[in-house]
């Protein structure tokens, strides 16, 4: 099933040469969708486009059998890329506020893009191989929250019947050609909060007759910082950043309002009602002392769920890819506190769901800065002007661990 995948690696690379060197931002993935819709038509799925905005999803019947949800993420990100590599991006775009901004695939969807493809074409190749129903997923609009969503309110859930299963993958700064697996939760919750501070403005040198919002500001973002420490316990894990920060606009003018940006992630519902309790109440409270004219407005602008992984499901992938890699390239995942939507799908249809991460940068090089304690400043992560995966063998990788997973859950073809 998997030999013809060599002979098609060239075809693959050239796809994600091209993705990679033209990035669109959530929920501008035109010209991304129309060259992965044009693929799958060619490999006989029926195409439906347009799906939660530039969404793309193929349907391949191929007879009696489950339904089997395989999902790949299509968005970049507003980054400018610093790589060096001959297919750099150097596109910009306008942003959703009207800003003109640099694009790229910070984060690997243009790898992820290219692995269901290659999945698609495998499996489509190879109906003898299988019976049931295949749903090939291409979201936009992962990086804002809202992709999932959109594509579930579309109506991706009824194309092809409920799905048996939702699988899903993500590329990592691990060693390339590394799969890592992990029951139950494995990315964390994500909450986005703009805090708008109403402070009193006036002259830079009269402060005695102002409510300084930058003090203000800068009394919040220090106590924010006693939430993890002082109020989460140390065998649970949370991570509150302040990411934003907007005041004034001269030097020698006291502004009157502030705007702060706050994300935070868990893993636990618990400490996340914990930590969103808590920065409302230091907010609040630093304010009050301040003596604001008018209380902080704080505003939800974005959230993501846990990324969870069914038990049992989980176990059996983690099985047949250490039958298909070998068991030294199959590890344990660890948790990871970036978020994705992916488990929208499973959630919203009632299903097993699983997501597990592939390695993709050069493995000396990621086993070497480990060994010298220097993975976090030697390897760039995802998100990084810096980051790039490895083509090979990240590539190969990533198309068989999709062939093998909805393999493993499509029926057996009838024997005739």
């Amino acid at each position: 099933m998997l030999a013809p995948l060599a002979d098609r690696l060239a075809d693959l690379e050239a796809l994600y040469l091209d993705l990679h060197s033209h990035p669109e931002l959530s929920f501008a993935e035109t010209r991304t969708a129309a060259e992965l819709a044009r693929r799958l038509s060619d490999a006989g799925f029926e195409v439906h486009t347009g799906v939660g905005g530039t969404g793309v999803v193929g349907v391949l019947r191929n007879g009696p059998g489950p339904t089997v949800l395989l999902r790949a993420d299509i968005d970049a990100l507003p980054v400018e890329e610093k790589t060096g590599l001959p297919y750099a991006s150097t596109v910009r775009a306008t942003a959703a506020d009207g800003t003109e901004v640099p694009v790229m695939h910070a984060c690997g969807h243009d790898m992820h893009a290219t692995w269901l493809s290659g999945a698609a074409d495998l499996l489509a190749g190879g109906r003898e191989n299988w019976s049931g129903t295949l749903l090939a997923v291409f979201q936009p609009g992962e990086e804002t929250g809202n992709g999932a969503g959109g594509m579930i309110r579309d109506g991706v859930l009824e194309l092809a019947g409920k799905p048996a299963i939702v699988l899903g993958q993500h590329v990592v700064p691990g060693p390339a050609g590394w799969v890592l697996t992990r029951p139950g939760v494995i990315m964390a919750a994500t909450d986005a909060l703009r805090i708008v501070l109403h402070g009193r403005g006036g002259h830079g040198s009269r402060p005695e007759t102002t409510v300084d919002p930058v003090v203000l500001a800068a009394s919040i973002i220090l106590k924010l910082q006693t939430i993890v420490a002082r109020e989460i316990a140390a065998t649970e894990s949370a991570v509150v950043t302040v990411a934003s920060v907007h005041i004034g606009t001269a030097n020698n003018v006291i502004a009157d309002q502030g705007v702060l940006e706050v994300n935070i992630r868990t893993f636990d519902d618990q400490v996340r009602q914990k930590v969103l309790a808590a920065v409302h109440r230091i907010v609040l409270g630093e304010a009050e002392t301040a003596g604001v004219p008018k209380p902080p407005e704080i505003t939800d602008i974005g959230s993501f769920a846990v990324t969870s992984n069914d038990e049992t499901a989980n176990g059996e992938l983690t099985d047949v890819f250490r039958e298909h890699f070998g068991v030294e390239r199959v590890v344990p995942a660890p948790l990871v506190t970036g978020s994705e939507d992916f488990s929208e799908f499973g959630r919203a249809a009632g299903v097993p769901s699983v997501f597990w991460l592939v390695g993709g940068a050069d493995a000396e090089a990621v086993l070497t800065a480990m060994g010298a304690g220097r993975f976090e400043t030697d390897i760039p992560s995802n998100h990084s002007p810096l980051y790039a995966p490895v083509l090979h063998p990240t590539l190969s990788t990533g198309v068989e661990t999709l062939v093998t997973g909805a393999l493993k859950y499509l029926a057996a073809p009838a024997i005739g």
